[in-house]
């Protein structure tokens, strides 16, 4: 028989020095415990972060008691499995103690054979406080390591910064977009795994080489068993099957099975193709019966990091099945202060939101978690390519023997469990580590390395290398040998001198771009820091009211009052959002209003970042804002909050990130340059129409021109004098629409205007709705009499319109759809509205 899995449940838990026992989720933590035991206020809602610091300063025990079944206490080998220790926990089975847990990212088990009894079995977990733990480190080190989020005052620890020393998800100490709440408990699913004669432990499929006329690979199965002699491995895919004979020995070993697919299906990302998955299923036949199996998914594809030296620098951009890739997307963060309340529907919302918004990829950001099996999946379903981070962010770490070999183990874990994940196309270190510190030269970085004395930099940056340099690339060379690895994000390459490091300038590697929003540079500077791959940069807005209400009351809803300082963790930002607004927009006539006007502010931000990006290909080949998500609801730079609600970000890179589209850049003031972006692997021709129109939406003059352009590219098509298309007219009263025609249909469209936001005449216009014909009411058409900029319809029912914050022009109609969430098959469904409100930037500022 195969192995067989007995799930424990009947969970209770306590503060070590109290009596009462409550009832507990597992999986869950002890925060969620105390809410549903209603011990402790909402921690998401007003200033409740700071009354529940004291709950990581305390020891936490967990106890399930439970009865077993006589078939699963005969097999000969018993195991318990905690998929997920959060983090320091004390193991005991009926009394003995049987494991040790101190790292949340990984597997913990024990034998428990020899433990285990027909009735009144106990588990017992106790859970040390990750405070009291990690305090004595810091003092026995002599010195703070630099931990840039760590908001250790917020949690009573003053300036001791001691997340650093945790193998645990870094932003539960805090992060500049989340709160601190450093959470314990058994996070992923605990169960006694059972076995008898043999098991399949893992399958590994090692695509060594795959193009579409076919893919040679190597199955890596990797088997545990108490028996000896002949036996034969089974691999079947897709109708194929494919044998070897085996010498079976006591223990476990590995066997390595070689095999070819011909013509393949290709798994590509969205936009490219098919997301083609295949199902592998290892089989283990003794005696001529199957006495263990076990199945995986993949998707068949070639995928490489490309870094070749050109005369501009070395490239940077993810070649799949031997085509480049523009890389579209953002970076995402975990959905929830508290992972396990995160449900699949969560995810998939997600996920379907990226690939609904155009995107190819995600970048899952080393403040976080490893994610969970769910994410990777969607992900490989949905065509999304995945950057996945090794979870190590913004802070230098201990170089001890202990840390660097928990550290090992944890990255071989996560690379095995990942690895036949198609969407992962990218392993990364770290994030901004590198850079920070600036090893090799004085005159960048963060100051961090200025603190420590010459020697001491030293052994900090060579505990850094055995980290990064080191135990990580091993841990992939090893277990996932096709899979590319960068050390750092930022970085040009690894050099070992000054040209290592990244700067906004490089022309090399990848760029963190921050000039925007911490340096208040204007948002005109996006097209001037294109790096080869922009793997972040951003803007914050405010949620929508709705959701700003939910941790909120309505005399909280000032920029300064004390709710909305502490939902807003980047120290300044909400003088920075009011500031660029005071540069870039109208005056919003009241709090609602701001929220608004924040969001739109964010959205035109981030247009322009991904748009100049764009142009730039090929020379530029990627561009991943930040941020996809929220943790919680606050005021951040997500393009989607915490309770899912698209932000004008997520219409506005619906329509930058198309695959074809077409863009217009005024950078130059006296002339338009207008740009064909094309992400398809076919050449292009059609159709330029150019109307200048007033704000009654008469076609004051019109013109078309022809375009031609290659495959998979970015050209400047034609360029045009603001004077001659402004013809005289005044330019507050009028703006251009440019139409981009490909055989005969309009595949984009944009606006674009002759003078700043704060400076156009904006009118109040007329906005009628109407529900289309047939259309069950779930499809709209609007229509205006003058000009509606940013035209935002909020509706009754949770979901997302197929358009939003856009510009509504006099004489045309536009026709949209709304799709209600559901956790049924499909992500996204037609459906009623509700009720609804129209409403267009006029109505948000002061007249």
């Amino acid at each position: 028989m195969d192995k067989t899995q007995w799930n424990i449940s009947g969970w209770s838990f306590k503060a070590c020095k109290d009596q009462e026992w409550m009832e507990a989720k597992v999986p869950g933590c002890v925060h969620t415990d105390l809410l549903a035991n209603g011990k402790i206020p909402d921690p998401f809602y007003g200033t409740n972060e700071k009354e529940v610091q004291w709950i990581d300063k305390q020891d936490w025990e967990y106890e399930s008691r439970f009865d077993l079944p006589e078939e699963l206490l005969s097999l000969p080998h018993l195991e318990l499995v905690f998929k997920g220790l959060d983090t320091y926990a004390d193991v005991a089975v009926n009394g003995k103690p049987v494991l040790h847990a101190d790292n949340m990212f990984r597997t913990w088990k024990a034998d428990v054979k020899d433990v285990l009894q027909p009735k009144d079995n106990t588990v017992h977990v106790r859970f040390r406080s990750p405070v009291q733990e990690d305090l004595p480190k810091l003092e026995r080190l002599g010195y703070d390591l630099p931990a840039t989020n760590d908001q250790s005052d917020v949690g009573g620890l003053g300036d001791r910064k001691i997340s650093v020393f945790a193998r645990k998800a870094p932003y539960h100490y805090g992060w500049d977009w989340g709160p601190r709440f450093v959470t314990s408990g058994i996070w992923r699913d605990v169960y006694i795994e059972g076995w008898d004669h043999s098991r399949i432990q893992d399958v590994y499929i090692d695509q060594t080489e795959v193009t579409s006329a076919s893919a040679k690979i190597t199955a890596v199965i990797e088997l545990e068993s108490d028996l000896e002699g002949e036996a034969l491995v089974r691999l079947s895919a897709d109708g194929q099957t494919w044998d070897q004979k085996v010498q079976l020995s006591q223990g476990a070993q590995t066997v390595e099975l070689p095999l070819v697919i011909d013509n393949p299906k290709l798994w590509w990302c969205r936009g490219l193709g098919e997301a083609n998955l295949y199902e592998f299923r290892a089989e283990l036949i003794v005696g001529g019966g199957v006495t263990a199996e076990k199945s995986v998914k993949t998707g068949l594809r070639s995928v490489r990091l490309v870094r070749d030296k050109d005369e501009a620098g070395s490239t940077f951009y993810i070649e799949l099945n031997g085509v480049p890739v523009f890389a579209k997307g953002a970076n995402h963060i975990p959905n929830d202060s508290f992972i396990t309340e995160v449900t699949y529907e969560r995810y998939r919302h997600e996920i379907a939101s990226a690939a609904a918004s155009n995107m190819n990829m995600l970048r899952v950001w080393g403040g976080g978690i490893y994610e969970q099996d769910a994410f990777y999946e969607l992900c490989d379903e949905y065509g999304l390519m995945v950057w996945q981070d090794f979870m190590f962010a913004c802070s230098m770490y201990p170089g001890d023997e202990a840390f660097l070999e928990n550290v090992r183990l944890e990255a071989e874990e996560n690379v095995k469990r990942l690895r036949n994940h198609p969407s992962i196309v990218l392993w990364c270190g770290n994030n901004e580590i590198d850079t920070a510190w600036s090893h090799y030269s004085e005159n960048t970085g963060w100051g961090w390395k200025q603190q420590y004395s010459p020697e001491l930099r030293e052994r900090l940056w060579q505990d850094y290398e055995a980290i990064f340099h080191r135990i990580l690339p091993e841990a992939i060379s090893r277990h996932a040998p096709q899979a590319d690895y960068w050390p750092s994000s930022p970085m040009i390459e690894l050099t070992g001198d000054i040209r290592q490091h990244a700067t906004n300038s490089s022309t090399g590697g990848d760029i963190h771009y921050w000039g925007v929003w911490h340096n208040v540079e204007p948002f005109e500077n996006y097209n001037v820091y294109i790096g080869r791959f922009m793997s972040e940069y951003g803007f914050q807005s405010f949620p929508e009211y709705k959701s700003v209400r939910r941790y909120a009351e309505e005399h909280d809803l000032a920029l300064e009052s004390e709710v909305m300082l502490a939902h807003q963790k980047n120290g300044q930002g909400n003088r920075l959002i009011k500031q660029y607004m005071d540069m870039y927009m109208n005056e919003p006539k009241d709090f609602p209003s701001f929220l608004y006007m924040s969001q739109v502010l964010q959205a035109e931000a981030m247009k322009m970042a991904i748009e100049a990006h764009r142009r730039r290909k090929p020379y530029c080949m990627g561009t991943l804002y930040w941020q996809m998500n929220d943790c919680w609801p606050v005021a951040s730079w997500a393009g989607m909050d915490y309770f899912g609600r698209w932000k004008a970000l997520q219409y506005y890179a619906k329509r930058s990130f198309r695959d074809v589209a077409v863009s217009i850049d005024g950078t130059r003031g006296d002339e338009l340059d207008i740009y064909v972006l094309s992400d398809v692997l076919q050449p292009l021709s059609g159709n330029l129409r150019l109307q200048v129109m007033d704000l009654k939406g008469n076609v004051l003059q019109e013109t078309a021109e022809s375009f031609s352009i290659s495959a998979n590219t970015s050209e400047k098509v034609h360029t045009w004098s603001v004077e001659q298309l402004l013809g005289g007219s005044r330019p507050q009263e009028t703006f251009l629409l440019v139409l981009l025609e490909v055989s005969g249909q309009v595949v984009d469209s944009k606006e674009h205007y002759f003078v700043p936001a704060k400076e156009f005449a904006f009118a109040k216009a007329n906005i009628t709705v109407r529900e289309e014909e047939g259309s069950e009411g779930h499809t709209l058409i609007l229509t205006t009499d003058t000009l509606a900029k940013q035209v935002w319809i909020s509706s009754e029912a949770e979901g997302s319109f197929s358009d939003n914050f856009f510009d509504l022009i006099p004489g045309r109609e536009q026709r949209v759809q709304f799709y209600a969430r559901s956790e049924g098959e499909e992500p996204f469904i037609p459906a009623r509205p509700g009720r609804i409100e129209v409403k267009s930037m006029a109505d948000f500022i002061v007249k």
